[in-house]
Order: C-alpha cells, then sequence, then structure tokens
C-alpha cells in the first residue's frame, strides 16, 4: 500500500469555512471506506479527505476549493460500482454526495420526477407506485444504489429488454462544471432537439466530465397486468436461441433473462433451491401491459417449440425466479478466485458466444457461469477458480482477456452497463481507434482543463 499525501493545510481549513465538522473527515477508517468501490482494485489509493455533500452549494464550494488547490475530486454515490469508477486518487477529495437525497418534485399529469443525486433508486420507485408510475431502470443494486451514480454509468438492469437503460429515462440534468459553476442541460419535455444532447453526454461520463447535483428523469405507467414465464432448457444453447425466437413471435418482453447451468447450481447453494434438477438453462421472459397473457401464450408456443419446459400450474413460481434473478446481485463480482464481466453483443451472436465462452473456460482450465440480460444481449459471464494460486489466477485473466477478444470479434463492446472506469482502461483501446479515443480526451480538456474530475477513469 503506498503512502497516502496529505492535503494541505490551507485546502482543510477552507473546507472546514465552507462545510459544517460533520461534513468533513480525515478519519483513517473513512479513508479506507471510501478508497474503493465494489470493483476490481487495481492500484490502491487513499484519499486525503472525504467531504459529505449536502447542497448544490456545498458542491459548488467544494469544486471550486479543489480547483484552486489542484486537487483531483472523486464523486462518490453509494459505491455499488463494480468497474472502479469512484476509485480513490492519491490525495483525492472523495466527494460523497448522498446526503442529497431529495425527491424534489414527482408530478404525474408529466410523468417526471426531479430528483437529488443521492436518491435511492428503490426509493424513487416506492414513491412513483404511490401514483400508479415507476421508474423503470432497474439495476441489480437498485435497492442501494443512488440515482446520482445510475447516471453516471448509465445503468441498465433487468427491465431495459423493452425500457431501455437509463440514458432513455433521463431528461434533464444539472451539473457541477470544474470551476465550479452550475449548468442545466436537457428539458422537462420528452421531445427536445435544440442544440448539442449535453445530457446524453453527462450520462455514462462516470464523472469525468462534471458532478451529476439533480436529474429530471421520465416515469412510466405501472403495468396493470403482468404476467410472467419460467421456462427450462435441456441446453443453454436452446435457451439463448429463444430470445431469437421470441422476438420473431413478434412479443415484446419487459424483462428477458438467462441463467445457464452452473448460474443456476450457484442460485441453488445460495437460496436452498433445486433449479439445476429442472433443466440446464433458464429463460425468464415476462410481459407487461393489457396484451400481457396474449403475449405470454405466444411466447409459450414459440420456446415449448425449442424444447423449453414451462410450468403453466404455478405463474407465481416464475415471479419468485424473476425475484432470485433480480437480487442475485454478487455472482458476477470479482473476488480472489473469480472474475466476472459485462460484455455485450448483438443478440444473433448469443449462441455462438454463448457457444466460445464454454470453450475459452475449458481451455483454460477454469469454470465460467452465465447470466445475461438476454434482451439485449448484455452478458454477465464469471471465470471462477477453487484456488487463489499464481497459476489459478493468470488463467482466470487469461480467459478473461480471450473472453473479451471473442466479444469483439463478434461486434460486441466490452461494457453493457458496468462502465469503464478504472478496470477497463486496459481494453478500451481494442474498441476504440484512436482517433476516437482522441475526440473524447479532447472533450475531457474541454470541461475539465485541470484533469481534476476523477482522473484515471472512463477514457484512456
Amino acid at each position: 500500500m503506498s503512502a497516502t499525501p496529505r492535503p494541505a493545510a490551507t485546502l482543510l481549513e477552507h473546507l472546514a469555512a465552507v462545510l459544517r465538522p460533520e461534513q468533513i473527515s480525515v478519519e483513517a477508517h473513512d479513508l479506507r471506506n471510501f478508497a474503493v468501490d465494489q470493483g476490481p482494485v487495481t492500484d490502491y489509493q487513499e484519499p486525503a479527505v472525504v467531504v459529505w455533500a449536502e447542497s448544490v452549494a456545498d458542491v459548488q464550494a467544494v469544486v471550486r476549493l479543489a480547483a484552486r488547490h489542484g486537487v483531483p475530486i472523486v464523486p462518490r454515490g453509494a459505491g455499488t460500482g463494480v468497474s472502479g469508477g469512484a476509485h480513490a486518487t492519491a490525495g483525492c477529495v472523495v466527494l460523497a454526495l448522498e446526503r442529497m437525497n431529495r425527491i424534489l418534485e414527482l408530478n404525474v399529469q408529466d410523468e417526471i420526477a426531479r430528483v437529488e443525486p443521492g436518491v435511492i433508486n428503490a426509493d424513487l420507485n416506492a414513491a412513483a407506485a404511490e401514483h400508479g408510475l415507476m421508474y423503470a431502470p432497474d439495476p441489480a443494486s437498485y435497492k442501494v444504489s443512488t440515482i446520482g451514480g445510475n447516471v453516471a454509468t448509465n445503468a441498465g438492469g433487468l427491465r431495459c429488454a423493452k425500457y431501455g437503460v437509463t440514458r432513455d429515462a433521463v431528461l434533464a440534468l444539472e451539473v457541477v462544471l470544474a470551476d465550479g459553476e452550475l449548468i442545466r442541460t436537457g428539458h422537462r419535455t420528452f421531445k427536445g432537439v435544440a442544440g448539442y444532447d449535453l445530457t446524453s453526454l453527462f450520462v455514462g461520463s462516470e464523472g469525468t466530465l462534471g458532478i451529476v447535483v439533480g436529474a429530471t428523469v421520465r416515469l412510466k405507467y405501472l403495468p396493470v397486468e403482468v404476467r410472467t414465464l419460467a421456462v427450462f432448457f435441456p441446453d443453454v444453447q436452446s435457451a439463448a436461441a429463444g430470445v431469437l425466437a421470441v422476438g420473431a413471435a413478434r412479443v415484446q418482453p419487459s424483462i428477458l433473462e438467462l441463467l445457464d447451468g452452473p448460474s443456476l447450481q450457484e442460485l441453488d447453494f445460495r437460496n436452498g433451491s433445486r433449479l439445476a434438477e429442472r433443466g440446464t438453462a433458464l429463460l425468464l421472459a415476462q410481459f407487461d401491459g393489457l396484451a400481457a397473457a396474449h403475449e405470454a401464450r405466444i411466447a409459450t408456443a414459440a420456446l415449448t417449440a425449442l424444447g423449453g419446459s414451462v410450468n403453466a400450474q404455478d405463474p407465481r413460481e416464475a415471479e419468485r425466479l424473476v425475484d432470485l434473478r433480480r437480487h442475485s446481485r454478487g455472482m458476477d463480482v470479482d473476488s480472489e478466485t473469480t472474475v466476472g464481466e459485462d460484455v455485450a453483443v448483438p443478440r444473433s451472436q448469443l449462441v455462438r458466444y454463448i457457444t466460445a465462452l464454454e470453450a475459452t473456460a475449458a481451455r483454460h482450465g477454469v469454470g465460467v457461469r452465465v447470466v445475461a440480460h438476454a434482451g439485449d444481449g448484455n452478458l454477465h459471464p464469471t471465470f471462477w477458480v477453487p484456488e487463489s494460486d499464481d497459476v489459478s489466477v493468470a488463467a482466470l485473466n487469461a480467459a478473461l482477456d480471450e473472453s473479451i477478444d471473442t466479444a469483439l470479434a463478434l461486434g460486441g463492446t466490452i461494457t453493457g452497463e458496468h462502465g469503464i472506469g478504472q478496470y477497463k482502461l486496459r481494453w478500451l483501446p481494442l474498441e476504440q481507434a484512436e482517433p476516437v479515443l482522441d475526440i473524447q480526451r479532447r472533450i475531457k480538456k474541454i470541461f475539465d482543463p485541470q484533469g481534476i474530475l476523477n482522473p484515471g477513469k472512463a477514457i484512456a
């Protein structure tokens, strides 16, 4: 562990002049706790100070002081990211936004909400549900992750098959720039093409261009009817082929999730269920809206034709399985003996990619399990070994690198919803050519000429 540079006394003095004592900490346990998110750690550094903002004015004051002193700022929500986007930079100010957690407006007629960045995704949904509405993006961390963090990474979730990801739900943003200036982008209307789309530029930028301090998001009506199918298959390739079969049947699931055999075994181990006895793969399909029952019947016919088995006697079972899948976060998070990924491929390549993942695992002598937001081709393969010795770890990393190469060769991307962060910077040049990377660096320079906003993340 490298020594952490301490902030200049004048910076701490200036922070103390604009914030209350309980908003500032240099305590060792806080520095440790806010040094990393849930992503792999490739370069452990501790912040110099942790600051909790409670208002837009607080954020502006902290950013201005950091700019004056040339100190990096790492904005942080709930710290649930898995790509190292909120890992501390040596000597930085970690700017925690969790206390900015007010729902400022919930307009039922306009179907929008205005929120501060620290609002928990699940809390917004609970408030919207009282009016028959929902906030559609639902990442696996929805019970604890913040809207600001979801915006920073363009988070997805189970419902993205029909409702899209965070970018599709964000209408407008309030952003503090690197000099402390507050700007507002976007609009309250569902349509709007005035000027460049800066709102979309900030979504997914991981705090490298500005700090999101407010968001206006679009809400959707809660469906009046929901039908869910749990379809077990004899092999994962047949389940993956079912994704295209559902599309060919001209029905639109709101959720379409795939779990392979090892993932079913893992769920059984964690929850005491007996899913793996029923098939080698599972496709979960949920339909909502007035035609949900009709669409479910059409999908059932298409999937049984591929060898799928549907338990029509107990529809509640399928809903329980969706709940298990929704709360299975951790199955694709890295540890000493596992490396999880977040790649996406064209849906037409799902079968081919899953087959390639199995071959890659066998070639390197590691295990693999695959869960996927199959409706939009976003997979979370996890390679694992029983021991964390040097040989096993090397095999894990080799399998991971090969899986990335394969996804790109099939027309895919190195991240579908987790972001680049710090961890995936090594792969970004494999996907994006140097002229594209250079444009992004120049954009970063325009917004952050000192390079103090979350340095070392998101762009290579």
